[in-house]
């Protein structure tokens, strides 16, 4: 599978919560959080899902990539969305190992692997 999914009986606020201290603990920083129910309820297309995709680097680890193959970038930064399905929160992502594969660069796998299980592992931290 492309991605990492977990469901959580958190609120999509607490779950958010919860991701973001765990992953500061990985080193990995929110550069950015898009709410995508209120953009597009603002841009007047009906959409009543809770739905956030936050954008997280871990600054090291992407001058690491960078240095070996630029065309990580166009992965980076990394996404993780928390929405709301059915009454429970899921928290996901796409794996990097699966992503890294577009590159074809199979010196940058074990680096993929790495960043990919930290983040799963602050995903599992948080729910």
């Amino acid at each position: 599978m492309f991605h990492y999914t977990v469901e959580t009986t958190e609120s999509l606020e607490q779950a958010t919560q919860s991701l973001e201290q765990s992953l500061k603990e990985e080193k990995f920083g929110v550069l950015w959080q898009f709410d995508v129910k209120d953009t597009l309820q603002k841009k007047g297309f009906e959409f009543n899902q809770p739905f956030q995709v936050l954008e997280v680097c871990n600054p090291e680890e992407a001058q690491r990539v960078l240095s070996q193959n630029q065309l990580v970038g166009y992965f980076l930064p990394c996404k993780i969305v928390v929405y709301e399905d059915a009454g429970m929160t899921k928290i996901g992502m796409p794996k990097p190992t699966a992503l890294i594969q577009m590159v074809e660069d199979e010196s940058l796998n074990e680096i993929a692997r790495d960043i990919e299980n930290r983040m799963i592992a602050s995903i599992d931290k948080s729910i």
